[in-house]
This record gives structure tokens, C-alpha cells and sequence, in this order.
């Protein structure tokens, strides 16, 4: 299993290294789109409209729309600063009781491992908190942005669960409908407790499947195994010496209209241009 953070718990004066590992996967299917015509996997690139031309990564700078097409720019030094250095430590806050955090709350799960020196530590910890039966609140820098979570014992070990900040969660009063819900009737109540009584069970999350994933595979092998597969090509390479020509022909041509016109029109288009470069300057 890959580390994917080394750092350590920290609560009081007590310090436990400790690693990470990611403890879900997606197991979605992902499709490319390719072109109907040649079947091509379809390129997309970063375009600006303006230029008329492809955009490399290094022409591209952050930018925070605060009205319809007004922003204001921010470098990556500006957000590095606000940011500071990233910590290593998951400092544990509080500790709660496992009830006290409802589960909208929850977002992301890690498995936590003891790193050199700390296996001590690291089962001291579990075993404290299982026997308190708490979970610790903490904070923790992750893929540089700082996360809420929560260290809990799991299974025979410990995990970390990024949780959504308060203010993340939109509030259940934004429903529309919900004031508009009416009493119950009382015998309606008791057939459908009767019902849920019958239909409950123990949680085995094993006999629970993704049907439609589990569908979309068994396809793909059926045409795997029926050699119903494309083979693509690579695609040419955009030779941009037939873009320069272009370009030169264009000009040519407007070149051409341009001197066939009055001077007097000549003189006012120029103006206009000049206008226009003015404007572009001031904005």
C-alpha cells in the first residue's frame, strides 16, 4: 500500500509518527470520448479566445471572478504566503464522543500507520481511545490545503477521516417542501415501523454490489472477447508551418484590400486601431 503523508499525531506534549494511506478507491468506469468520423481520442486543449491560439501552462495565471466577467489576478506567491508552511502534524483539538459528529460531516478516509519508533506510541493511543470510547477532532494539511478530520479507532488500527468545515455544510432548512409536511396518521406509523422492523437486518456491506459497474465490465469483455475493438492511430502532428503560411496568406490578402482603399478611409482606420490599442492599454 502506497504512503501517501508522513507526519504525526500530536495531542498535549505527546508525539506519534505516524504514515497514511488511502483507505477507498473509485472503482468507476472511465470512458474516453472519442471523434465518430476516425475515431480519434478527442484532444482537449486550453484555448483563448481572444488570441485565436492554443495557451501553453506557462501563459496561464489565476484569476477570482467576483461579478460576471470582472476578476481580480492572484499569484501562486500570494497564496503561498497565506498558506505559510505546511505542517506535518495531525494535531488532535478535542476529543469527542463517535455520536456527537453526524456522518454528513464525513468526507474523506485514511488509514493511519505507525511510522519507525512509534508503534508504541501508535497502540498506546488506540488503546485509549477505545477504551473512552472518543474519537479525536483534529487539523491537518493535506494536498496544501488544511482539512477538519477525525482520528478514530477502526478495526485493529486507526483511522483519519477528513470532515467538512460547518460553514461547508448547507443547512437542511434550504429544502423546499419541508415546511409543507403534514401529520401522520397513527395506524399508517405503526404498519410502516412494522414494516421496517421486518426488513431490517445486520449491516454486511460484502452482499452489496454496484450492479451497473459489475454490467458495464461484463460488456467490455464481451467485446474484448468478440474483437469488436478499435484500433486508433496516432494523430498527425499540427505542423505549424501550414498555420504560419496561413497566417502570411491572410495578411497578404488584407494587405492588398487595405492599399486598394481611399486614403481617406486608410487614415480613419488607422485612428481606429490607434483607439483601440489605447483602450487595450488602459484596461
Amino acid at each position: 500500500m502506497h504512503t501517501m503523508w508522513k507526519g504525526s499525531i500530536s495531542f498535549g506534549l505527546v508525539h506519534i509518527p505516524i504514515k497514511l494511506y488511502a483507505a477507498t478507491e473509485s472503482k468507476d468506469v472511465h470512458f474516453r470520448s472519442l471523434h465518430d468520423k476516425c475515431e480519434t481520442p478527442i484532444r482537449y486543449q486550453k484555448f483563448c479566445p481572444t488570441c485565436e491560439r492554443e495557451i501553453e501552462a506557462s501563459e496561464i495565471i489565476k484569476g477570482y471572478e467576483y461579478e460576471p466577467g470582472q476578476f481580480v489576478k492572484v499569484s501562486e506567491e500570494e497564496i503561498k504566503e497565506i498558506k505559510g508552511e505546511a505542517g506535518r502534524s495531525v494535531e488532535i483539538l478535542d476529543f469527542v464522543d463517535l455520536h456527537e459528529v453526524d456522518p454528513i460531516f464525513y468526507n474523506k478516509s485514511y488509514f493511519i500507520g505507525p511510522n519507525e519508533n512509534g508503534e508504541k506510541a501508535y497502540s498506546l493511543l488506540k488503546r485509549a481511545m477505545a477504551d473512552t470510547n472518543k474519537i479525536g477532532l483534529a487539523k491537518i494539511t493535506l494536498h496544501s490545503k488544511s482539512h477538519l478530520a477525525v482520528v478514530r479507532v477502526y478495526q485493529n488500527g486507526l483511522l483519519l477521516e477528513t470532515i467538512f468545515y460547518p460553514d461547508e455544510v448547507r443547512q437542511i432548512d434550504q429544502v423546499p417542501g419541508l415546511n409543507q409536511v403534514g401529520e401522520v396518521n397513527e395506524k399508517e406509523l405503526d404498519t410502516a415501523k412494522h414494516l421496517i422492523e421486518q426488513l431490517t437486518a445486520d449491516f454486511e456491506p460484502e452482499k452489496y454490489v454496484d450492479d451497473y459497474r459489475e454490467a458495464v465490465e461484463e460488456m467490455i469483455q464481451a467485446k474484448i472477447a468478440g474483437n469488436d475493438i478499435i484500433h486508433t492511430e496516432k494523430a498527425p502532428e499540427r505542423q505549424n508551418v501550414v498555420d504560419l503560411l496561413s497566417a502570411l496568406e491572410a495578411s497578404i490578402q488584407t494587405s492588398k484590400t487595405s492599399k486598394k482603399q481611399p486614403k481617406q478611409d486608410k487614415t480613419k482606420k488607422t485612428a481606429k486601431t490607434s483607439l483601440k490599442k489605447k483602450k487595450a492599454g488602459s484596461e
